[in-house]
This record gives C-alpha cells, structure tokens and sequence, in this order.
C-alpha cells in the first residue's frame, strides 16, 4: 500500500517537480553572471524565467507537481530558516532596539492593510506587501502566502511583491548608507537602522559591510531578529484572516478554523536547537556540517517553491495589476524607514 502511493506521489508530481527544480538550477547559473548594474539575485531571477516559460508549464502534466512546490515543499523550506538564528545573539541587542524593530514592524504591517484598503486592493495583497516589507522580503512574502484566503489574482500578487522588495532593496542597500551617513549615525546605530528597514538579507549584508564590520555585524543580527519574528507575523496575519471568515459565516454554517501553521511551529523549535547546539562543544562539530546542509535544502527548497509559482503566473496577470501595487508596497518601504529611524533618533 506505502510503495504504490508513493508511486502514484511520484508518477504524478515529478513533472512540475522537475520542471520547477530546472528552472531553479538555471537561476542559481545566471545569478552570478548578471552584469553588474543589475545584480538580481537568484530567487528572482527563478520568478521571472518561471513566468516566461508559464505557457509551457500551464499543462495538467505539470500542475501537481507545481501545485506540491508551492504548498508542501515551501512549508518545509521555511520552517528550516529557523536553523539560521541563534537566539543569544538576538538577546544580545537589547530591550531598546528590539523595541524599535517590533514597533516599526507592527506598523508596517498594519500600513500594508490600510493602504490595500485606500488603493481598493484585496485584502490579501495588503498582508502580503506589509509582511514582506516588514520581514525577510520574499521569503516572507511566500511564508505568508501559505495562511492567505485562496482570491483572484493572489499568484500574480505573490509575483509582484517579490520582485518589487527585491528592487527596493537593492536601492535601499545603496541609498541608505548614505542617508545614515547625511544624518550622523554612529556604526552601531547604522547597522540597526540598515538591519531594521532593508527587506531581503543579501541586501542588508551588502550594505552593512561596505560601511564596517561593526555596521555589517549590528546589521545582519538585527535583521535575523525580523527574520526570526516571522513566526509570530505569519500567525497573526493567518488568524486576522480566520477571524474575518468567522465574522462573515452565516447562522448554521461551519466557522473557519483559526490556523496554527506547523511549518511556523517547526520554525520556532529549530531556533531553540540551533541556539542549543551551536554552544555544546560535543555537539558543534557534528551539527555545524549537518546545519549548513539543511540550510541548502532551504534555500533550493524555497527557489523551486518559487519558480513553481512563476511557472504559474501569467505576464497578463501581472501587468494587469497596476500601478496601485506599486504605490502600498513603495509606502509601507517609506513607512518602516520613517518609524524605525525616527525611534532610533529618539531612543538610541
């Protein structure tokens, strides 16, 4: 019985699967050779060569296995992310920036609900642009895609927002540097603004470093803590959402459930054994080669996920969207700079 559904998860998987892992493998090659003046990185590069190649991948042949990428494996791919943090590290900052982070992130968040509302947008792509911005960039964006109502549109929202954090990170990583510098931040203090408001975490290693280690270091700590504050993120968004449905349910009818993700909860215990492992010296030198393999899995894990959402996506839906996208997730980019700055003027 094991052995023929297992033939049958192959037989109908493998496909899309295939499909999808080609085109991560042709973005993981062509990211290092992009020019340099447009330096994409590998994720978004599988999005785009995934949306190209959609009316080949929009076959039956395919959908199960695309389907499997975005569902199951991005779940599984997220929920290894945690074996990046290490919460000493985290505890480390202390009360006052970590007070910073989290009230600019919470503001952010509800910016990207209140600005789908003024632009007439679903609500969906509102918790998806406010996440992101928030966040870890795409990896958030696809993290908190999993809890989002099924609506129109929501792949080619899903597309939209990784690319747009990707763009506006990159100017950020260039920009912000200077305007840290424009203002007179001290290395450390940069480092936290760089860490708290930069989207994606290349970016934020890029710039921190090209200011000093100390701003690299500061930087790159503060934006795991955004990273690791995924899961609380990801869980409010999933039960804001199940509270809505549960308020529109008619008399009778079967009240939503509110969702605990487990890839959310696997997330959180492989934080607390990362933290745990990394200061055992009879477990460091076994776990350490072991944690960098799982890290790879997570990363290929979450560039098939998102070449399977390209493949996905047509180019129409995406230009249909407008320029009302571009507008919420330029403003909640505006929103968690001005918090987070303004804080860290006030309070550091």
């Amino acid at each position: 019985m094991l052995q023929s559904h297992a033939r049958a998860f192959i037989t109908s998987n493998w496909p899309g699967l295939a499909l999808s892992l080609a085109v991560a493998m042709a973005a993981v090659w062509l990211a290092p050779r992009m020019p340099d003046l447009l330096p994409l990185p590998a994720m978004v590069i599988a999005l785009l060569i995934g949306v190209a190649l959609n009316p080949v991948a929009a076959r039956p042949l395919f959908e199960p296995g695309m389907g499997f990428a975005v569902k199951r494996l991005l779940r599984i791919a997220v929920a290894l992310l945690g074996l990046r943090i290490a919460l000493g590290d985290i505890a480390a900052l202390g009360m006052t920036t970590a007070l910073i982070v989290i009230l600019s992130m919470v503001v952010t968040v509800i910016a990207g609900f209140a600005m789908a509302r003024m632009m007439r947008q679903e609500t969906g792509y509102g918790a998806l642009a406010g996440a992101a911005t928030a966040v870890c960039g795409a990896s958030a964006t696809l993290a908190t895609a999993t809890v989002l109502p099924q609506y129109k549109g929501k792949e080619a929202d899903i597309a939209f927002v990784v690319v747009a954090v990707n763009a506006l990170s990159t100017l950020a990583m260039v920009l912000y540097p200077v305007l840290g510098a424009m203002t007179g931040l001290d290395e450390r203090n940069l480092g936290i603004l760089l860490g708290a408001t930069i989207h994606d975490v290349a970016q934020v290693v890029g710039a921190g470093y090209a200011v000093s280690e100390q701003t690299g270091d500061t930087a790159v700590i503060v934006k795991l803590f955004r990273v690791f504050l995924l899961l609380p993120v990801v869980l409010v968004i999933g039960w804001y959402f199940a509270a809505r449905s549960n308020a529109s349910a008619t008399a009778g009818s079967v009240a939503a459930k509110v969702p605990v993700p487990v890839f959310a909860l696997v997330f959180l215990l492989l934080c607390v054994v990362n933290s745990i492992a990394l200061t055992q010296p009879a477990i460091a030198p076994v776990y350490k080669p072991l944690r960098e393999i799982l890290i790879a899995v997570s990363q290929w894990g979450l560039l098939i996920a998102i070449a399977a959402l390209g493949l996905g996506t047509s180019i129409r839906a995406i230009a249909a969207l407008g320029w009302r996208h571009g507008v919420t997730i330029i403003m909640t980019t505006l929103m968690i700079l001005v918090v987070a700055g303004g804080m860290i003027a006030l309070l550091l």
